[in-house]
C-alpha cells in the first residue's frame, strides 16, 4: 500500500506560513490559525508539506485502507484558501450558513475562499465550529 502524503509532521506552522508569497494570503493564514485554535482549543500541526490541521481521527475503509487525518484544517493554495471543514458532512445548518458566508465555492470536502475579506468571519467561525463538532461526534476516540 502506498504511503500517505498527508500525515502529521513536526514541521513549523509559523515557518510554513512565512513561506507564503502572497502577503494577503499570509495574513489570512494567520487569521485562520487563530480562528481554528479558538474553535478547537488546540495548537496547529502541519499535515504534509502544505496543510495546517487541528486535531485528528483514525479512519478505516471497507477496502482495508486506513490512516489518520486532521479534523479541520486549511491550506493557503496559490488560487484560494482551501479549508478542509466539510469532510462530506451534511451537518445541520450548513447550507444556511454557506448561503450567508459570502464569496466562496465548495466541493464535497472543501470550502474555497479567495480572500477572507470576501466572507463573513462570524459565519465562517460557525461553519468551523459545526464541522469540528460533527467530526468530534463521528470520531470521539
Amino acid at each position: 500500500m502506498a504511503k500517505l502524503k498527508t500525515t502529521e509532521t513536526v514541521a513549523s506552522v509559523a515557518d510554513f506560513i512565512n513561506t507564503v508569497d502572497d502577503e494577503a494570503k499570509r495574513a489570512d493564514s494567520h487569521l485562520l490559525v487563530a480562528l481554528m485554535q479558538q474553535v478547537t482549543r488546540l495548537e496547529p500541526k502541519m499535515w504534509g508539506p502544505s496543510i495546517i490541521g487541528f486535531d485528528s481521527y483514525h479512519y478505516k475503509y471497507d477496502s482495508g485502507h486506513e490512516g489518520d487525518m486532521m479534523m479541520v484544517g486549511f491550506s493557503p493554495r496559490k488560487a484560494t484558501l482551501t479549508l478542509y471543514i466539510h469532510g462530506g458532512a451534511d451537518y445541520e445548518g450548513k447550507d444556511e450558513l454557506l448561503a450567508k458566508l459570502g464569496k466562496h465555492t465548495t466541493s464535497k470536502g472543501c470550502l474555497y475562499i479567495k480572500k477572507l475579506k470576501d466572507v463573513d468571519m462570524e459565519v465562517l467561525k460557525q461553519l468551523v465550529e459545526k464541522a469540528y463538532a460533527y467530526m468530534r461526534g463521528k470520531y470521539p476516540g
